[in-house]
């Protein structure tokens, strides 16, 4: 089977405090299913695309056979996904808060099944007809044998003549800005779509200013790629070619649950891309698609292609966040 999108990363068990309960207070948690990629792939999936995964899971647990059954109940093909014997599954705790308290992760992934991926691990011909690799800056803060499989993963895509996305995705709590800057510049230029926050932009990359300032700098690092540079509550601008794409639409948003809404925007990008909608089309349903998921607690985005054309189509012009 050839697929639209192969998305490589980490999935782990999402365990939230009850809102607005500390985690120090829970005598319960929500479980959920999480990771960036997976996000990405799922909520493509749910569009329509074809996906799959790459991965890994620990043998013979039963929370990684309900992160296989969930994500393959979404339409993810989880073949790609390895299930090595004696290892753990990534978690991550979530506490909401109301501010100005923050909301905190706390990540306890160490000697996770993912984190000891090897590239000789993967089977690299799930990328023969795949229209796109999705990574992100995730997979390569965990460790230097999962900076090998992303570079592996480049080449892999390169002899496939497969086109990467990489969502830069920042996580301070993983590598330094310095250590993450000095990879992702290695890989940039490989990228055909290019993700990236505008505090991302700045501690990582050193980019700063208005966004045609950012994009510019941006374009330096990834010349071939069409980059979205997403900006918060001011949407994003996204540079294709010579020009610049931004909303034409902007949503209230009653936020529910905000973690996943960058993947969400990813997604909603990616699949208007490969659908061949075109980049305001896709600046538009990336748009829509992380509103939407900011309704929808955990972190995938549960929406469907009908939802999502009918939010497109609203005429809703304010965020509320």
């Amino acid at each position: 089977m050839a697929f639209d999108l192969v998305a490589l990363g980490e999935v782990m068990l999402r365990l939230s405090a009850p809102p607005p309960e500390r985690l120090e207070q829970a005598v319960a948690l929500n479980i959920q299913i999480g990771g960036s990629e997976a996000n990405v792939a799922a909520a493509c999936a749910r569009l329509g695309l074809r996906t799959a995964l790459i991965s890994a899971l620990p043998a013979a647990h039963p929370w990684a056979d309900r992160a296989v059954r969930e994500l393959g109940g979404h339409g993810v093909d989880c073949t790609g996904v390895v299930r090595p014997d004696g290892a753990r599954m990534g978690l991550y705790f979530l506490e909401y808060a109301s501010a100005p308290r923050p909301v905190r992760i706390l990540y306890d992934r160490r000697d996770s099944a993912a984190s000891r991926l090897t590239a000789g691990d993967i089977d690299w011909t799930v990328l023969q007809g795949t229209r796109l690799l999705h990574l992100s800056g995730i997979t390569p803060a965990l460790g230097e044998n999962l900076r090998a499989v992303i570079r592996r993963a480049v080449q892999e895509a390169k002899r496939a003549g497969v086109p990467i996305s990489l969502d830069v995705n920042y996580r301070s709590r993983l590598w330094a800005p310095k250590e993450a800057r000095a990879f992702l510049v290695e890989v940039l230029p490989a990228a055909r779509y290019v993700f990236v926050g505008a505090d991302d932009a700045e501690t990582v990359l050193e980019l700063s200013g208005p966004p045609a300032s950012v994009l510019d700098g941006l374009r330096g690092l990834a010349p071939a790629a069409t980059i979205a540079l997403t900006l918060g509550e001011a949407g994003c601008a996204v540079l294709d070619g010579a020009a610049v794409w931004t909303p034409r639409r902007r949503y209230t948003v009653n936020v529910v649950d905000r973690v996943g809404a960058g993947d969400a925007f990813a997604a909603g990008f990616l699949w208007a891309m490969l659908a061949g909608r075109g980049p305001q089309v896709a600046v538009d349903a990336g748009t829509a698609l992380a509103a939407l998921k900011c309704t929808i607690w955990g972190d995938i985005a549960l929406v469907s292609r009908a939802e999502l054309d009918e939010l497109m189509a609203s005429d809703s012009t304010e965020i509320r966040r």
